[in-house]
């Protein structure tokens, strides 16, 4: 069976204990098929003989998507290959990185099927309101191809993205719920802190207090573009229960980036049975996405509960590079992982290394990273 049906085949029915043999598969297919990442690999010493576990497969930085085109060489030329670019504004929009993606539908299927257990695991159809842009708006956004997917499998006729690629149109969106609680009719909101952080402001500008009908929902993507103070996720949950009405487990905070086509969720008592809402919110991987937290400096796997750099190997980015590593610090237990943010000051070390050599050797410009070291902690 080709490597991409079988990523297909274990998205559609996840067997845990063959997770390590796709995996190893997808690297040497990868290896062989990726020309950015093979140079890279040999840059390190490391070849497809050499890697006997997942944890040995090498991690690029997510940094390195701006300096290469980490994808099977023929999705480079390919006209139907999606092509996703990330937001720059840490480096500058002309140093977007950009992620390629051979088979789209993988990321779809990977997308919809931990939506399904996390966002949607009552399978209830409901209306959905998404404050961010539609993929035909800005189809160069991950995250909006992941919103048209999500209205297309999950929504109702009544839907409205209420956004353009320049702005948030706040009237309609408080129109749009307002109108839903007249109906009684539960509502998921789709979209980023900021979008919130201005919906929030809106209503309580207009003196206004919903209170949408029980089983509506929310889905927090991150991100604080524009706000001068960000929102943190605990003033999200509380500010929807305040002004919306949604319950703190309705509320679930995504994971995710352009360089990966699977996501995390914040684990709540509404996707998993168990959970206490005061509880620190841990989020959840899906079976074909394995998370480490690993040693700034040496890059080896960190035991269960301590703290490093996040690391994924996604078998959905099975047409790139599923091996990628973060700046985000967190810890891992039990499959479970907590984000705790980014590490300060300078990138740190091993991501430095993992970028210096595609800012180099694939031509592009130099980054001028200074390493540093992140000490790793057992969290408290």
């Amino acid at each position: 069976m080709p490597i991409y049906e079988q990523v297909l085949t274990f998205i559609h029915r996840p067997e845990p204990e063959s997770f390590e043999r796709l995996a190893l598969d997808v690297f040497r297919y990868q290896f062989e098929a990726v020309g950015a990442y093979r140079r890279y690999c040999e840059g390190r010493g490391v070849g497809p003989g050499s890697v006997r576990s997942v944890d040995d497969v090498p991690a690029v930085s997510n940094v390195a998507f701006k300096y290469a085109d980490l994808a099977i060489d023929a999705a480079v030329r390919s006209a139907k290959a999606a092509i996703f670019l990330t937001s720059g504004t840490t480096q500058g929009r002309e140093r977007r990185g950009r992620h390629i993606v051979a088979r789209p539908e993988i990321y779809r299927t990977s997308a919809i099927a931990h939506l399904r257990t996390m966002l949607f695991p009552d399978a209830r159809r409901v209306a959905i309101l998404a404050i961010h842009p539609t993929a035909d708006a800005m189809p160069e956004s991950s995250l909006a191809a992941m919103i048209s997917w999500c209205i297309e499998e999950f929504g109702t006729r009544t839907h409205l993205a209420a956004a353009s690629r320049d702005r948030i149109d706040v009237e309609a969106a408080t129109g749009f719920l307002a109108d839903a609680q007249a109906r009684h009719e539960p509502v998921c909101i789709l979209g980023t802190t900021a979008a919130f952080a201005a919906l929030f402001s809106e209503l309580r500008s207009g003196g206004m207090k919903l209170r949408l009908a029980p089983g509506s929902r929310m889905m927090d993507t991150g991100g604080a573009k524009g706000q001068a103070v960000p929102m943190q996720a605990s003033e999200v949950i509380g500010q929807a229960g305040e002004l919306l009405a949604i319950a703190p487990a309705m509320v679930v905070n995504e994971y995710g980036m352009t360089e990966l086509c699977s996501q995390l969720y914040d684990a709540t008592a509404f996707n998993c049975p168990g959970v206490s809402n005061t509880e620190e919110r841990l989020k959840i991987p899906p079976p074909w996405l394995r998370v480490t937290a690993r040693d700034p400096v040496t890059l080896r796997p960190m035991p269960d509960g301590e703290t490093g750099l996040l690391t994924f190997f996604d078998l959905a980015n099975v047409g790139s590079v599923s091996a990628v590593m973060t700046e985000d610090l967190g810890w891992v237990e039990r499959g479970r992982v907590r984000v705790l943010g980014r590490a300060a000051g300078a990138v740190a070390r091993g991501c430095a290394l993992s970028i210096g050599q595609f800012s180099t050797t694939e031509g592009a410009r130099g980054m001028g990273v200074t390493p540093a070291r992140v000490e790793a902690s057992r969290r408290g």
